[in-house]
């Protein structure tokens, strides 16, 4: 993993600091240990370390008031969010005696939750991603969809059993870890039921039903995954009033498309099907909320349709870009109704069809591309700035 270099780039100015989140095993500390490696690190990983600072957070400041030419780099602290009052330290030391530092977790929702002092807008945010393609050379697609793009299970040939026990270990432990519900067994079973309905239309009180819930829990379920960086919630394009369009229901998708498939025990085998095609969208999505966040563009990424099932998989800039993304190697006329639609309604400057297809053609307004092709363009920023 030390040969690959990541796209995301954290260029401090001096004394500014920053948060660093991301899913475990992403990257972040191999990153860090790499973008700054005159840093001195405090990881709370180490247990030895972590009853220390829990205990008193005060020896982060005596520490450091002891060091001298370490500090002309950034401190990092690795786990932060495991010791949510070494923040009040942390913000001393950058008020009173001028220090920067890179603040590195896998969630934000446990300081939030203890109204932890999240530093009043003085460390820069950023998010690191499982690898993406812009980062990768010759890649393939049906080990990026089998394995995800997690750098330990992309790289490795036992990814059976990384993804195995990332699903079953990490993730369920992080949320039960962290303390951030306490009914294990509930929670346990809207794991598994809301994999089974990854990228639908999410209905809570199915969900609720299915994991013996009401459907207000089902929902801060869905939140606990989503502040915990474990998944997303896609929500419906809505630029004005439409009785025919559906406007509430959002989706949801997780992290990284070979988690996705361990939860639901999931193994493509070719390029076709019903199973590949889901994949298929949820890999292009994750490399368009890569691409958002590391360039710093900050645009929304909806989906629309109609009740009487028309959609368009993915929306970008309120309506600039409309998006279809179809795993078959041949675009026929009927799967352009859709995107028809959705353009005689609100023009968008942009029309593609991702696909399996060999070679980019227009047909009408829309703009049908290979699935390489767009990445290509997609990275490259030609297909929103």
């Amino acid at each position: 993993m030390e040969n690959i270099k990541r796209i995301l780039n954290i260029n401090l100015p001096p004394r500014q600091s920053a948060f660093l989140w991301g899913p475990r095993k992403t990257g972040k500390s191999a990153y860090l240990k790499t973008r700054f490696p005159g840093s001195l690190v405090y990881d709370f990983l180490q247990t030895d370390l972590f009853i220390e600072f829990s205990k008193k957070p005060a020896l982060l400041r005596e520490r450091l008031l002891a060091k001298d030419d370490v500090l002309k780099h950034p401190v990092i602290l690795d786990e932060v969010q495991k010791i949510p009052q070494i923040l009040d330290e942390v913000h001393w030391l950058i008020e009173n005696k001028g220090l920067s530092f890179i603040l590195c977790g896998s969630s934000a929702r446990k300081l939030k939750r203890g109204k932890a002092n999240l530093l009043g807008g003085r460390a820069w945010r950023y998010e690191m991603f499982p690898f993406v393609t812009f980062e990768l050379e010759n890649w393939e697609l049906l080990r990026v969809l089998n394995r995800g793009m997690i750098p330990d299970h992309y790289l490795k040939k036992s990814y059976k059993k990384s993804l195995r026990a990332y699903t079953q270990d990490y993730l369920k432990e992080e949320v039960f870890d962290e303390g951030l519900t306490r009914n294990i067994p509930a929670f346990s079973r809207f794991f598994d039921a809301m994999a089974y309905s990854h990228g639908e239309l999410t209905n809570y009180s199915n969900i609720a039903r299915d994991c013996g819930v009401d459907s207000k829990t089902a929902k801060e379920y869905y939140q606990i995954i989503v502040d915990t960086l474990l998944g997303s919630m896609v929500e419906p394009f809505k630029r004005r009033q439409n009785r025919q369009v559906i406007s509430k229901a959002t989706k949801f998708y997780l992290f990284d498309v070979g988690v996705a498939g361990a939860v639901t025990k999931r193994h493509i085998e070719e390029e076709k099907g019903e199973s590949f095609g889901k994949a298929f969208e949820h890999f292009i999505l994750m490399e368009i909320v890569a691409y958002n966040s590391y360039n710093e563009i900050d645009y929304e990424i909806n989906f629309w349709r109609t009740k009487s099932g028309l959609e368009v998989d993915f929306v970008l800039g309120g309506g600039e870009v409309a998006i279809e993304v179809k795993g078959s190697n041949r675009i026929e006329k009927r799967d352009l109704q859709p995107l028809n639609a959705f353009i005689e309604e609100y023009l968008p400057r942009k029309a593609l069809v991702v696909c399996n297809e060999r070679e980019e053609r227009i047909h009408g307004r829309i703009h049908i591309m290979p699935y390489r092709n767009f990445l290509r363009d997609l990275w490259e920023g030609k297909i929103i700035r």
